[in-house]
């Protein structure tokens, strides 16, 4: 009784983790992870087909026509339900420890290069018939097509494993698929009495989910703000260079601020401009802490360096200043981005601790507004990055006066 025996059951209460969802942030990054890794094989597979491509961040140029690899290919919604299949596989199988292993890390591997299979068999699809024929071919390969051949996959490697099983069992034997009686086992369930404990904790958890029901939705107050139409074209010695750039609107879309300003200062001629974007959200929870590490790889650039640092000595104000400073490139071309979340009069450079903040400010007072701030310039071939962090710290400098009209700190 009691833990002695709880602990024969704890591979199915492990299990149960597969249910739960990855937190958004964690999400966003392994997804683009997986996007990059599935669309560099998934070209390898075209190019060893004799298909000229070319491949751009996730964009699959194929010269006639470019793919751009989704988040929905990316692969990872199978990756869980796979990983829930072999997970099952390996506390079955009856075998060496490190035999279980493999059975167990053996979905993503298999996962990744089917989802690049997949991609590579669409780029050729495209590429001899047209794009119109994708649309049909993605709905039907995808999902329990890519399924099964990934469990199919999983027991082809459980019975390669067994020519290393020193009883050399059959698959059945070491999978221990013993099915006799099991509707008599099944009705077993029957005699199970009910846990105290488990009642407690029910009710206890309805309780709560009644006290917060009656928490009102509505605690937080819209704040008072300037829109970023108002914002100075002249800071310091830097001027707005031509009209306000707005984004095409499917990143609008994507991006969902209820307001933003993207414009390009400029100091003299011989300076390069510092391109300066700000969006503002009355509710950062739904998509306002969208990190730039997950865009920047999408669109094609690369980052070589990216550092959470304090420049709060820098630029002379009391208390920390937090923000990320990050080397993007693409090819030749190299910038430096600042970029950091506002959230009331806190700055947060960790996209994670932004999360958490704006859970906490919710739960205590309602209030969940708040932004982000992003400056970018671009690096000379042979530009020191320290010049280059110069003019963005003269920028940000500058920025953080007018601010708190626009993203409101009380």
């Amino acid at each position: 009784m009691g833990w002695s025996r709880g602990w024969h059951f704890w591979p199915s209460v492990l299990h149960l983790v597969y249910m739960l969802p990855l937190p958004a942030t964690l999400y966003y990054k392994v997804s683009i992870w997986l996007q990059m890794v599935s669309s560099e094989i998934g070209v390898g597979i075209l190019k060893l087909l004799s298909v000229p491509v070319f491949l751009e961040g996730n964009i699959i140029d194929l010269g006639v026509m470019r793919l751009h690899v989704a988040e929905a290919c990316s692969g990872l919604r199978y990756l869980f339900p796979i990983m829930s299949f072999s997970y099952i596989f390996a506390v079955l199988y009856r075998g060496p420890k490190w035999h279980k292993a493999v059975l167990l890390l053996a979905a993503v591997p298999i996962t990744v290069f089917m989802n690049s299979v997949r991609i590579a068999v669409a780029g050729l699809i495209a590429n001899v018939y047209g794009i119109e024929w994708l649309e049909g071919f993605t709905h039907f390969f995808e999902g329990w097509v890519i399924f099964i051949i990934c469990i199919v996959m999983l027991f082809a490697l459980a019975r390669l494993m067994l020519l290393f099983h020193p009883g050399r069992p059959s698959l059945a034997d070491a999978l221990d698929l013993d099915t006799s009686n099991l509707l008599s086992q099944a009705g077993r369930i029957r005699l199970i009495r009910p846990s105290r404990a488990m009642v407690a904790a029910t009710v206890l958890g309805f309780a709560a989910l009644a006290a917060w029901q009656l928490v009102p939705q509505d605690r937080g107050q819209m704040v008072q703000r300037s829109a970023f139409s108002m914002f100075p074209t002249q800071l310091g010695a830097w001027q707005q260079r031509g009209p306000e750039e707005r984004l095409a609107p499917n990143v609008a879309k994507v991006l969902g601020a209820d307001d933003y300003r993207q414009v390009t200062m400029m100091r003299d001629a011989a300076t390069p401009t510092v391109g300066l974007f700000m969006a503002f959200y009355h509710d950062q929870s739904k998509g306002g802490v969208h990190s730039p590490e997950i865009c920047l790889p999408s669109s094609g650039w690369e980052i070589a360096k990216l550092e959470r640092v304090d420049i709060a000595p820098q630029l002379g104000t009391e208390g920390q200043f937090l923000l990320n400073r990050v080397i993007i490139q693409k090819g030749e071309l190299r910038m430096m981005v600042y970029y950091w979340f506002q959230q009331g009069d806190r700055r947060v450079a960790w996209d994670v601790a932004a999360k958490f903040y704006l859970l906490a400010d919710g739960i205590r007072s309602g209030q969940t507004d708040g932004g982000i701030v992003r400056l970018t310039t671009t690096m000379g071939s042979e530009e020191s990055e320290e010049s280059a962090e110069a003019r963005l710290l003269e920028m940000t400098r500058e920025v953080i006066a007018p601010l708190p009209k626009f993203m409101p700190e009380g």
